[in-house]
């Protein structure tokens, strides 16, 4: 199976992944409230010096108390208005570690708004003042780099974040691969996938399931550098633990690109039994797959049952194939069946040709004889020297020897190679001396059957 598009467009699809953004509680502590990563993990700082606590005065701690309760509200407007009062007023939020505190709600009001634009311009506020403590300033980039991820501004994204790394003693999983969807957005492939896997690896290393998402990531990485096997690996967990058709029909598809048959076969019926084959194109490939395995049988039902479901057109085409795997599974008169139903709905004569065929094997002789003498009359037979031999055995069959022997002849003209002319000759030589031979009978007054083409 060779790759497509709508493979890898499935692919990439499906590592998108969720993103939470941490933002300060309205009802936080407004002395000490800051902004929290998305990490379960309580983060430690470097070069993190002892100073004094800062707080927040009176007079700010009562206008932002009267905030609060707004908030919780959802009145944003009007908390929003407030805020913007208590900003114009220098006297009220005057030092420099208040002011941060006014910023940093009136960044999550905006957030709130889904105003993403706005709440970053807060947050860059709470980052650039001089009176943001410096772990709050930390985290407030990492709540940067997931608005800015929204927003589809991955360079940006990618900026604060490294920032946020460099400077923090613990980065968890859920850090890494943020970074690892802002590197894949950035076409920085290989980084992408260096810290997807250091996340996995982190939460394997705990016994801790690693997120749909994350594994979708990865086999898209795995899959655009051509590593099938890692990808085949990857599909054979997401069947395990998040089990979806639409991964068994990928991961049927993977066994494809690694000519692992067999593999495919089982992967799609899976698929098929559980009724999630709904395109034609999906169902005469599970068909064709067991015409590979040598399962014709189980090809045939497969197509009939789709052509009665309405899924596959009876072009001639499709009834073509479905002559064959009946054909192939020996059962003759289903394989007659569609391919004269295929027969109708074709210009050429090479179905007739094969009709024919199939006739002369169920003792049908007649109706064999007529059907390659359609097909030569229709042209385009891609065998006509076959096509001649089998309305010769069958006029012998009807007693039609000299009519045998014609066919024949014509089938040793059409004939391309020496092999192709040994058997009409053989033919031949055998109509003319039975014919002879029976000739001689009725002349000495035996009872022969004479030339019966109707049967």
């Amino acid at each position: 199976m060779s790759r497509s598009t709508k493979f890898l467009a499935v692919f990439s699809a499906a590592f998108l992944l969720p993103l939470l953004v941490a933002v300060v509680a309205p009802n936080a502590s407004i002395s000490g409230a800051v902004v929290v990563a998305a990490e379960k993990e309580e983060p430690k700082y470097k070069n993190v010096k002892t100073r004094k606590r800062q707080s927040v005065g009176a007079r700010c701690s009562k206008a932002l108390e009267k905030v609060q309760p707004e908030i919780e509200l959802e009145n944003w407007a009007g908390s929003l208005e407030m805020l913007k009062e208590i900003e114009v007023n220098v006297k009220t939020c005057a030092s420099d570690y208040e002011q941060t505190q006014v910023w940093k709600f009136s960044a999550y009001i905006y957030y709130s708004l889904d105003d993403y634009k706005n709440a970053i311009r807060s947050y860059r506020r709470v980052v650039d003042g001089e009176g943001t403590p410096i772990e709050l300033k930390l985290d407030t980039r990492y709540t940067l780099a997931q608005l800015y991820t929204v927003l589809e501004d991955y360079k940006n994204a990618a900026k604060e974040l490294e920032i946020w790394m460099e400077a923090s003693l613990i980065v968890g999983a859920d850090a890494k691969m943020l970074l690892a969807q802002i590197y894949y957005q950035l076409e920085r492939k290989n980084d992408s996938l260096r810290f997807v896997n250091e996340a996995i690896a982190d939460v394997e290393a705990k016994a801790i399931l690693p997120k749909e998402g994350w594994w979708g990531l990865q086999r898209v990485l795995y899959y655009e550098k051509n590593d099938y096997k890692k990808v085949v690996n990857i599909l054979e967990k997401l069947v395990k633990h998040y089990p979806k058709w639409t991964y068994w029909r990928q991961l049927g598809g993977m066994y494809g690109e690694q000519e692992r048959e067999m593999d495919r076969l089982v992967a799609t019926e899976m698929v098929y039994l559980n009724g999630e084959l709904s395109k034609e194109s999906q169902v005469l490939s599970m068909a064709y797959m067991y015409l590979g395995a040598e399962v014709p049988y189980r090809a045939a039902v497969i197509i009939d049952k789709g052509m009665k479901d309405g899924i596959i057109k009876r072009s001639a085409k499709n009834l073509e194939i479905l002559g064959t795997a009946w054909y192939q599974a020996k059962d003759l008169n289903n394989a007659v069946k569609a391919l004269e139903n295929a027969s109708k709905k074709s210009d050429t004569g090479n179905l007739q040709a094969r009709l024919a065929g199939i006739y002369l094997d169920l003792g049908r002789d007649a109706e064999a004889y007529k059907a390659a003498t359609r097909a030569d009359k229709k042209g385009d037979v891609k065998k006509p020297d076959s096509n001649f031999l089998v309305m010769g055995n069958a006029l012998i069959n009807l007693n039609c020897y000299k009519d045998a022997v014609g066919a024949f002849k014509k089938s040793l003209k059409v004939a391309k190679d020496k092999k192709g002319k040994r058997y009409p000759k053989q033919w031949i030589r055998y109509a003319e001396t039975e014919g002879s031979r029976l000739q001689k009978l009725r002349d000495v007054g035996a009872t022969v059957p004479g030339c019966n083409k109707k049967g």
